[in-house]
């Protein structure tokens, strides 16, 4: 058996670091903005986006089924969360994002995450009425499913399929996606992370439905015929991050015994993600954390031109975000409330996310 987990551990990293250097260099940004379905970038979880996702090595709990699934393995027991994003201030953008995480023994963990993406009420226009005529609500679902297992004290491994529904009033598109990824932790307390994920592998996506008919004249108009135009299918926006961390215990030279724990925390992060339809990105994290009941973390992304005139994102790069969590009662859950903000150019106003956790140890 242990022989048989050295050779799943071995397969999995070396899947890992090939796929890594296969997309290191051969993202080609002359196909930006041709991918679809762009939500799958989006990070609902206020924990991991306090830091712009950085914590690919270290992501644990649920939010990891958006970050590294392969950290879904550091679930005890049973997590549950619920978070809010409001997209772009003032654009009537909303994100719901429900998850639930639970332990199956020694098999593994098995992980379960619904996002709805909402844009609000649009106005419905067309070339006989181009000043609108009543509102529509597109609609964006993904449901994702994930796995991950811890092989040995230093290795877990996961995947994970999504599948995305994209729904506006008469035309629709379906698609599935799948990811991987693998975190390493070593040190005498587990202190340095190693993490690798690629996600949102998939199949092309195509939008269909009775929106694309449309009533002409038949030649010498002696009669009425419906002509379809098909949509042409498009990628998903698939990347890889691999990244690193390493956790301060500033009070360690102060601890009386191996039992003690340490009551300040700093963890420092660094990512860098390659995109096969967009810029690449490079940056970093902090997070400091006391008794693990109040944490406060902060995180910059760098991709070329951000910030400029000429840039293609709409973040600054900048990211802040803070978490309190505490036991309810002496056997309950533990409670966590995260929050975190990402500023964006103008006219946009920020990104807010507002998540409440339960965890049962």
């Amino acid at each position: 058996m242990m022989i048989m987990k050295k050779v799943v551990i071995t397969a999995v990293l070396a899947v890992s670091i090939l796929s890594f250097t296969q997309f290191a260099y051969a993202g080609n940004k002359d196909r930006s903005g041709q991918a679809g379905a762009t939500e799958m970038l989006i990070n609902p979880w206020g924990q991991s986006t306090g830091v712009f996702g950085m914590n690919v090595a270290c992501a644990s709990s649920i939010d990891a089924l958006k970050t590294n699934v392969a950290g879904l393995a550091n679930v005890d027991n049973t997590d549950i969360g619920f978070s809010h994003v409001i997209y772009l201030t003032n654009s009537q953008v909303t994100i719901n994002n429900i998850a639930i995480a639970q332990r199956l023994g020694n098999k593994g963990v098995l992980g379960v995450n619904v996002m709805s993406m909402g844009f609000g009420d649009i106005t419905v226009t067309n070339d006989l009425n181009p000043e609108g005529s009543g509102t529509y609500r597109p609609q964006f679902l993904n449901f994702e499913v994930g796995f991950a297992k811890e092989f040995s004290n230093s290795v877990r491994a996961g995947f994970a399929a999504t599948f995305i529904n994209e729904q506006l009033t008469s035309i629709h598109a379906n698609g599935a996606a799948f990811e991987g990824g693998v975190q390493y932790v070593t040190g005498a307390r587990d202190n340095f992370h190693f993490g690798i994920t690629l996600r949102n592998i998939g199949t092309n996506m195509r939008f269909q439905g009775t929106g694309f008919t449309v009533n002409g004249e038949a030649p010498e108009n002696t009669y009425t015929i419906s002509e379809n135009t098909p949509a042409d299918k498009f990628p998903l926006p698939t990347y890889l991050a691999i990244g690193a961390s390493y956790d301060f215990y500033l009070d360690e030279g102060h601890l009386k015994g191996p039992d003690d724990k340490p009551k300040h925390r700093l963890t420092t992060m660094f990512c860098f993600t390659s995109n096969s339809f967009n810029n690449d990105y490079l940056g970093g994290g902090l997070e400091y954390s006391f008794k693990d009941m109040f944490m406060v973390r902060a995180g910059y992304r760098y991709e070329n031109g951000i910030g400029t005139a000429t840039s293609t994102t709409m973040y600054t790069g900048l990211a802040t975000g803070i978490t309190v969590q505490k036991q309810v009662g002496d056997k309950g859950p533990m409670l966590a409330i995260d929050y975190s903000y990402r500023p964006t150019q103008k006219p946009s106003n920020g990104v807010h996310v507002f998540t409440v956790r339960f965890m049962r140890k």
